[in-house]
């Protein structure tokens, strides 16, 4: 359980594809696939979809671009 309550299916269901943003978003109660601490709220661009997690390309620094493997659980769409 969260602040905001319970986390739902919808969450898991949302299909992504190459190209997609998503905002790293933490599920401290998931502890698989949990991408590390620093990426918490940062924005990525989907580089590739496996079966139950996401390949992400991060910027750190305009030359530089961090590669993360996060599962559905710690993802949610950029909704902007």
């Amino acid at each position: 359980m969260t602040a905001e309550g319970p986390r739902g299916l919808s969450r898991l269901m949302e299909e992504y594809k190459p190209g997609d943003r998503v905002v790293i978003d933490i599920d401290p109660s998931q502890p698989k696939g949990l991408p590390h601490r620093r990426y918490q709220g940062r924005v990525g661009i989907v580089k590739e979809v496996r079966r139950r997690s996401l390949v992400i390309g991060i910027r750190v620094s305009p030359r530089e671009e961090k590669i993360v493997v996060a599962r559905l659980e710690h993802v949610v769409p950029l909704r902007s």
